[in-house]
């Protein structure tokens, strides 16, 4: 079973249940500009579609973000990911996977997603080129059979992108 299958399974604290009901009002009235988030019974789970910024290299590109809570959200992480053809960035592997700091070390239970969302679409605009992370195929190669970015020690060194 895959990191994000065995996720799934799991039931959300009560803590984490009230906080993400919370977050989803707050979508619902005030949504970060440039996502929509996809209507979805499964609190769980919320794919999310990112517009490029205008005035930006993804500028009229769309993509997908699942995002996955853990079992204690916000105390832990979400897992975040593109889904289907992800953005050519830096920091971003072709799987989908994203090394941003807010996302693994730097996370605080005081982030949302729609702060998450805001942060990696920072991220996608203040890219100055579109290629993939210099080391992409060795570490897709090491992803290989659902292994959760959650999973991966980042070396968070580059902050120019």
């Amino acid at each position: 079973m895959t990191s994000s299958a065995a996720n799934s399974n799991r039931s959300l604290s009560k803590i984490a249940t009230k906080r993400l009901q919370k977050e989803l009002v707050e979508w619902q009235v005030n949504p970060p500009a440039g996502f929509k988030r996809k209507v979805s019974d499964n609190l769980q789970r919320w794919i999310i579609e990112v517009n490029g910024a205008p005035g930006t290299l993804y500028e009229n590109e769309r993509f997908e973000l699942q995002v996955d809570f853990p079992e204690q959200y916000p105390m832990e992480a979400p897992q975040v990911i593109f889904l289907h053809s992800a953005p050519l960035h830096p920091h971003i592997y072709s799987n989908g996977h994203i090394c941003l700091d807010i996302l693994y070390d730097s996370w605080s239970p005081a982030m949302t997603v729609s702060s998450v969302c805001i942060s990696i679409l920072s991220m996608l605009s203040s890219s100055t080129v579109k290629q993939q992370p210099e080391d992409n195929d060795r570490y897709v190669k090491n992803c290989r059979n659902g292994r959760s970015p959650k999973e991966t020690r980042w070396w968070f060194h580059d902050d120019k992108v």
